[in-house]
């Protein structure tokens, strides 16, 4: 593989740098929070640099709004096929931030919420902070490691007084790029109880050559009818700790409930993160498919490393996390999983699967956004503890 500026950057580098990622374990190599390593693209840099210069830190103006979400709607529109109203798009802190008010405003009162597993780890937490019952559904998964939807666990899901799916596409931690028809198919369960759908699409722009990301909402009027879709630039440029995500309402019933409640909770959005979003839609393509081409030479060299080692490993099909089978090592577990096995011995952090339902029990979840030479030292580290 030719190498490549990301390769450059050192682990001493990125602990001066001082994200939570790399200072929360000194000395270790942080594989767990889902932020990628690399530097800002360039054109966010100069313009985050010129809003500063010019003292932009006032509360978000409307302008900065409209030029964001008509970004975002560009962007769908070349990337998904995905034709959103950009009046439908709108500011939001976060993804999370979306699905509590999607809980509260277009759930019914008091219902469990439906959560897959393995799930992204504040999923399993924030409806309990709602008072709400989490049900979680575990996935399928095939002989080669592909995880799938267990359609008769959410039909017994929904029977059993759950109304809001929480969907996550491309899925975290697992990496599963959702297809259409398996969506239909999930769209056909939700329909037939009068459910709705949290999408998680925060991930939509890192999918990987041979898939596609549709959003869950394009596929019909049904989909579209019943379906709240949380996304950002956050994760595709690496901006989560400028706070700001896109909630797009598909359908007018919820656009008209949102314009009543809305307007306090997209206040949240920063003023910089909204122009960084913006920035990223509209002029950091490039800087995204390169990074994408790195990211999946990590992918793949992430499995040359682990063949034949006992840890079992299916390339993910979008995202930067590998979730990574452990449960054929017979390690001991203790307070902190496997993750603390890992940690302990290895100076590698990273996710438990434990962390990510019941279902994630003998996994860990391993952040591969990082220079490619750490990421071969965090895979031998681990090999070489496991000959301890």
């Amino acid at each position: 593989m030719n190498a490549h500026a990301f390769d450059s950057l050192t682990a001493d580098r990125l602990r001066e740098n001082g994200s939570l990622k790399w200072t929360a374990f000194p000395g270790k190599i942080g594989a767990w929070v889902a932020e990628m390593d690399f530097p800002v693209a360039p054109p966010i840099a100069a313009a985050l640099h010129d809003a500063v210069d010019r003292s932009m830190l006032g509360y978000l103006p409307t302008s900065l709004v409209a030029g964001m979400v008509d970004a975002y709607a560009s962007f769908a529109a070349d990337r998904y096929a995905w034709k959103v109203d950009p009046e439908r798009v709108r500011p939001m802190p976060d993804v999370l931030t979306a699905l509590e008010h999607t809980i509260t405003h277009f759930s019914r009162p008091g219902s469990p919420v439906i959560l897959p597993t393995p799930a992204y780890m504040p999923f399993l937490t924030l409806p309990g902070e709602m008072r709400r019952e989490v049900i979680q559904v575990p996935m399928l998964r095939d002989a080669d490691g592909r995880y799938g939807y267990d359609l008769d666990a959410l039909d017994a899901a929904f029977r059993a007084g759950g109304h809001l799916l929480v969907l996550c596409n491309p899925h975290n931690p697992i990496g599963r790029v959702l297809e259409p028809d398996e969506m239909l198919a999930v769209a056909e369960v939700v329909d037939r109880h009068g459910g709705r759908v949290f999408s998680d699409e925060i991930h939509a722009p890192l999918v990987y050559p041979g898939r596609r990301h549709v959003p869950y909402a394009s596929l019909n009027e049904t989909t579209a009818g019943h379906t709240v879709t949380a996304t950002s630039a956050s994760k595709a440029w690496n901006l989560p700790g400028l706070k700001c995500a896109q909630m797009v309402l598909s359908n007018e019933a919820d656009a008209k409930i949102w314009h009543e409640v809305g307007e306090r909770v997209e206040e949240g959005a920063s003023t910089l993160g909204v122009l960084a979003n913006r920035v990223a839609y509209a002029e950091g393509r490039d800087w995204l498919d390169d990074t994408i081409g790195y990211l999946y030479g990590n992918v793949t060299r992430l499995g040359e490393l682990l063949d034949g080692t006992g840890i079992g490993y299916r390339a993910p099909e979008g995202t930067y996390l590998a979730w990574l089978d452990c449960r054929g090592l017979d390690l001991p577990g203790g307070a902190d999983g496997i993750a603390g096995y890992f940690r302990e011995h290895a100076d590698v952090v990273l996710v438990d699967g434990g962390q990510c339902g019941g279902a994630g029990h003998g996994f860990v979840r391993l952040n591969a956004g990082m220079p490619r030479p750490i990421l071969e030292q965090a895979a031998a580290r681990m090999l070489e503890s496991l000959d301890r």
